[in-house]
């Protein structure tokens, strides 16, 4: 590759490479100091050569870093990765995955604007839609994900987004994207895919025909439950409008975690063939225990979506989720009967999680939205690990045999 300091971006010899080499390269900038590495800036400000340079980075006349809340190399460098693997003109950073849905919805839509979400999302999303966007003036409705007619039948003449997690937490439903952007593009609307699940390695949602991807950061991009952060990736017309609201808001992405996250985008491909690889061989082995009443995940020929999910996803990802004999009762004998997995509600690790979604990922929604979202209280979910799968299912093992 060139060794040209002025050149900065090694975008032009990354022309039409592939995905790991975007992830281990994109939007890196060499220099001399930091030819090899990706560097840290620590600082709050810049320092502008004259008082008209300040007054143009300011304004926007020219292109330069003016203040570490929205403009920062280390954060930039991890945007322009996560846009060269989406596929998208643009992302921009955030603090956390909520924080990043935020921006979505308060830089994209107005008081007034009507959202249609899946019933089928993480619980701290339907709180943030319903105690929040619907307090400024946004109207939120719910939609089966999968029900394409019924997406359909629920836009209206101020819908504004559609907002979808495919495959989604923690029951791994799918939503056809292309069919659903075709729906949704035909009546105005734009359609928002949380692509945690999956992440450009496995899926890539705007080639589908999606307008906003958005992602924690925290999850499966880190890979080792390090730090907090979210990104939006789109075209550059929206993402200017988050960035104008990350400006004057200031959920901003620290230039330290955007540098973990720099190093954990170095692995991601092979970390996801790895992740999916265990996930697939412990939902084949839980479909044939005795105490198991369902599987859900999207690798197994049972489940209702197998063939989209081939279709229009790369692997099935990591998340597995089971229900079990005894309802609550029977679901946290399981859960404390384990010793090697860990009990928390995070995902994306390299460690195996398992928690208990209906009294803590979406312990927060009533039993009412629980049941629509179906979240029983039978339900399991369990975020695959890189360990050895068979250590894996001995754990569980312990498990079952509490039941």
């Amino acid at each position: 590759m060139s060794q040209d300091w002025d050149a900065g971006r090694l975008d032009s010899d990354l022309e039409g490479v592939a995905f790991d080499t975007l992830a281990v390269r994109a939007g890196q900038h060499r220099t001399p100091e930091a030819e090899h590495g990706d560097p840290m800036f620590f600082t709050s400000s810049y320092v502008f050569r004259t008082a008209a340079d300040a007054a143009a980075r300011f304004a926007g006349e020219v292109p330069g870093n003016v203040y570490s809340r929205y403009t920062n190399p280390t954060v930039r460098a991890f945007e322009e990765r996560i846009a060269a693997l989406e596929g998208a003109e643009q992302a921009v950073a955030t603090a956390t995955g909520m924080a990043a849905i935020m921006a979505v919805v308060m830089s994209l839509c107005s008081a007034g604007d009507h959202v249609l979400v899946s019933r089928s999302v993480f619980g701290s999303t339907i709180s943030l839609f319903e105690k929040y966007f619907k307090r400024f003036g946004v109207e939120v409705d719910y939609v089966p994900l999968a029900d394409l007619s019924a997406w359909d039948a629920a836009i209206k003449a101020n819908t504004k987004l559609l907002f979808v997690e495919s495959p989604s937490n923690p029951l791994a439903e799918l939503v056809d994207i292309a069919a659903l952007a075709e729906i949704a593009h035909a009546k105005g609307a734009m359609l928002v895919v949380d692509n945690c699940f999956c992440t450009p390695a496995l899926q890539q949602p705007l080639k589908l025909g999606a307008d906003v991807v958005v992602h924690s950061a925290t999850k499966f991009i880190d890979g080792q439950g390090r730090c907090m952060g979210g990104v939006v990736a789109g075209r550059s017309e929206q993402m200017k409008e988050v960035v104008g609201f990350l400006r004057t808001a200031g959920p901003t992405l620290s230039p330290f975690n955007a540098w973990v996250f720099l190093k954990g985008l170095e692995t991601l491909g092979l970390r996801m063939k790895a992740h999916c690889a265990n996930a697939q061989a412990l939902a084949e082995w839980l479909e044939q225990q005795d105490g198991i009443e369902k599987v859900h995940y999207a690798g197994l020929k049972s489940h209702p979506q197998h063939d989209l999910a081939l279709r229009q996803q790369r692997g099935f990802g990591a998340v597995v989720s089971f229900e079990v004999k005894g309802g609550k009762e029977g679901a946290w004998r399981f859960i404390d009967a384990t010793r090697l997995v860990s009990i928390t509600a995070n995902l994306g690790d390299s460690k195996t999680t398992i928690t208990h979604p209906s009294t803590t990922s979406h312990g927060r929604l009533s039993p009412q939205e629980r049941e629509a979202a179906g979240i029983r209280d039978s339900l399991i979910r369990v975020a695959v690990g890189l360990e050895d799968v068979a250590d894996l299912q001995a754990d569980l093992a312990r498990g079952l045999a509490a039941l």
